[in-house]
């Protein structure tokens, strides 16, 4: 084991995967000489060569067009999408070509790579560097997103990411890059994707959240515990296509009550999707309403970054909101 941040994790698991298979190979904006904006592929070039982690021209759709034809011709691409925001000009090849490929095909092609971006708030980067737009995605069939929120998960989801034979969108939550410390095995470390994991145990409450919302909601409910006696438990679904959606209702059934917390727009948010879900399933074991506690449905702020992003306030009052039915 060694002690790392979440930044740390996914560098470690693109390192371990690279000395694994030569097929691995990482490029995007500055991701090479300069190891990249938030230097998560720091050293990688250094080690691997111009070959298998290089820059590219400032093109988001040539970027994901590329590690498509090279996906498709075998190797395993793990293209860098600078920020998540920058993310749109490529959509049409995302959403389009790559998560369809193995559709069209009748499946004799897949396209077996991972498209890294970091999203979401915390760094005061306003609404061109802040968004969160996982949901986008997961209403796309053919494509998997993952978001870590350790540092052991963010390497053994990206290893696994890397292994899968269809593309994956892995969400990094730059909130917590640094931040976020914890221990990661060393060496080989795979968490398998569509397996949640719960974060604390309870009985009162349902937290569903997950990349930087599962620190917030950890301190929530220890406030909850404190101030109210309210047991509260957190289920990180770790991946959003495929959830774990088991994990999420055996807790609803337990607990009888559900908060999902995300911070994207509260319009049309996974959290929805997840609401809808117990709905669906479970209803005859809620005790209180379903509370989605979310962004606004505004453009990321840059000055009101605090107060747009949900905090502990926020979500001890939406646990608090299942009470009152």
């Amino acid at each position: 084991m060694a002690t790392m941040t979440l930044l740390e994790g996914i560098r470690d698991g693109l390192f371990t995967e690279m000395r694994n298979d030569d097929r691995v190979l990482c490029f995007g904006e500055d991701v090479g000489r300069n190891g990249g904006v938030f230097r998560t592929t720091d050293g990688l070039q250094k080690e691997f060569g111009e070959e298998r982690c290089f820059d590219t021209p400032l093109s988001e759709c040539g970027i994901i067009g590329t590690a498509i034809g090279m996906a498709m011709y075998g190797l395993r691409p793990v293209p860098e999408i600078q920020f998540q925001d920058f993310i749109f000009p490529a959509f049409d090849q995302i959403v389009s070509e790559a998560a369809k490929i193995r559709y069209r095909s009748g499946g004799e092609y897949t396209c077996p790579m991972v498209i890294r971006t970091p999203y979401g708030g915390g760094i005061r980067g306003g609404h061109y560097h802040s968004q969160s737009g996982e949901a986008y995605f997961c209403h796309t069939p053919g494509l998997k997103v993952v978001i870590p929120s350790t540092p052991a998960d963010a390497k053994g989801l990206l290893i696994s990411s890397i292994r899968d034979e269809d593309p994956v969108l892995f969400l990094e939550p730059k909130k917590i890059y640094r931040t976020m410390k914890g221990e990661v095995p060393e060496g080989e470390h795979v968490v398998p994707l569509g397996k949640g994991r719960i974060v604390r145990e309870g009985k009162d409450c349902t937290i569903v959240a997950y990349g930087a919302m599962v620190e917030t909601c950890e301190k929530a409910a220890d406030e909850l515990k404190k101030q109210r006696g309210i047991d509260v438990e957190i289920v990180d679904p770790r991946t959003l296509v495929p959830l774990d959606e088991k994990m999420i209702l055996d807790s609803v059934r337990k607990t009888g009550r559900l908060v999902t917390v995300y911070e994207a727009p509260k319009t049309g948010g996974f959290g929805g999707e997840i609401a809808a879900i117990v709905a669906e399933n479970a209803i005859g074991s809620l005790e209180g309403p379903i509370v989605r506690v979310a962004g606004f449905d505004t453009p990321f702020p840059y000055t009101l970054e605090g107060i747009y992003m949900p905090d502990v306030r926020r979500v001890v009052r939406g646990v608090e909101r299942t009470f009152e039915w």
